[in-house]
């Protein structure tokens, strides 16, 4: 097929441009009148040459922008401030795409504003770019779109990702005095182990005494770090792809994310932060008078955790079922107390999108606590581990020496 640049004029006489493909012109001009606008002018996207197509293939290599969270979350913000302005959603992301100053970001508005032209919905536009919108992301647009309330979704995403950011930078701060004392602590047991234990081992030699079993043990590790680094650093990649591959397959997912909920230390921030998706998105999908059973096809897509989405799928059918939410949510056996008294009141209240809200604000604030006291959580671990190894490293050198010591002196 072949592209085609076309302009038209919509029911209102607005003029619409953009880029289609299709074997000729007069696909291009039922397509367009199929939509609602009168083709004005379609003509061939003109071709360059391979020479030119080449060098603006490197020019946009070299000047390309990344396109970064803080840009979607701005392009979430404009989007709701447009959208609740009553502006038309092509206008809207004309208007974001002539006032960006990321190259990336305006050919990206430019590829949706093409596929919104060619009849798609915006959340199918967004899937086209995966490596920008999360799926959670898209599946709030949809929840929007089939709602009528794409405005207050832009906005309830906007906070999301503000909430998100604000918790990634806490964790950063919390893990950075950590996270350099286990690189420290891995640095010094490499430099010991390389240098430092061969040395001790070749005067021991020279001693023909028997060792102690610590220090014999450190003498053995260290030669076999000498001799196998290379297969060390293959077995390290080997696990760390390994892992990828597994959580990448269905079922490892599904193990993996089961298993992220009894974690030490992270497991209970990852488990409220998901119970906080699940009953942040079940607030927006009752508030918009979506039916149960859809807004529970919604809830499971937003979830970002296979266990819990099939524990969300097992309630949709219960609910199929003739039971009540409660009583699906009782049967899940993966919420809490709380969260289960709030669904039983607001069952019975009628204000469940309201409780729901309140689950989740108040399971923020305590992933925001969670994480803030997280470095606090991990320093008592570390500065036992510090020990240990200091203890297993100074018994195992100088052991040997007070050994020969007492016995000169003897």
């Amino acid at each position: 097929m072949q592209e085609f640049t076309y302009k038209g004029r919509n029911v209102r006489g607005e003029l619409k441009t953009g880029i289609m493909e299709g074997d000729h012109a007069g696909v291009i001009a039922d397509h367009l009148l199929g939509i609602g606008i009168t083709p004005v002018e379609i003509t061939p996207l003109v071709e360059t040459n391979p020479l030119s197509r080449q060098s603006d293939w490197l020019q946009r290599v070299f000047t390309a922008q990344p396109i970064t969270p803080m840009d979607v979350m701005l392009f979430s913000r404009q989007m709701n401030t447009l959208l609740k302005a009553g502006v038309p959603i092509l206008r809207a992301l004309t208007g974001l795409q002539e006032s960006t100053k990321n190259n990336t970001l305006a050919d990206l508005l430019q590829d949706l504003r093409v596929s919104l032209n060619s009849g798609r919905e915006l959340s199918a536009a967004l899937r086209r770019h995966p490596k920008v919108f999360s799926t959670f992301y898209i599946s709030m647009v949809q929840v929007g779109e089939m709602t009528g309330m794409l405005d207050v979704t832009f906005d309830r995403l906007y906070a999301y990702l503000d909430f998100e950011r604000d918790m990634k930078e806490r964790i950063t701060t919390a893990m950075r005095y950590p996270m350099f004392v286990v690189i420290a602590m891995g640095i010094a047991i490499v430099i010991i182990n390389l240098f430092v234990i061969p040395v001790f081992a070749r005067v021991y030699e020279g001693f023909h005494a028997d060792l102690p079993v610590i220090t014999k043990m450190l003498i053995g590790f260290s030669a076999f770090m000498l001799n196998y680094w290379i297969l060390m650093l293959v077995m390290l990649a080997a696990l760390v792809f390994g892992f990828r591959f597994y959580i990448g397959t269905i079922g490892g997912r599904y193990q993996w994310d089961k298993r992220k909920f009894r974690l030490p230390i992270v497991g209970a921030i990852i488990f409220k932060a998901t119970l906080s998706r699940f009953a942040r998105s079940m607030a927006l999908t009752f508030q918009s008078g979506m039916p149960v059973l859809q807004g529970m096809d919604v809830v499971g897509m937003v979830v970002d955790n296979a266990f819990m989405r099939q524990r969300i799928d097992k309630m949709r059918e219960g609910l199929e079922r003739g039971e009540s939410i409660l009583h699906t949510a009782v049967e899940a056996n993966v919420f809490t107390p709380m969260v289960l008294q709030m669904i039983a009141v607001g069952e019975e209240t009628g204000d469940l999108d309201g409780l729901m809200a309140e689950v989740a604000d108040m399971y923020e604030q305590e992933v925001k606590y969670e994480v803030s006291t997280l470095s606090a959580k991990i320093e008592p671990i570390l500065i036992v581990s510090l020990g240990a190894l200091v203890l297993v490293l100074a018994l195992g050198v100088f052991l040997p020496m007070w050994d020969l010591g007492k016995a000169a002196m003897h």
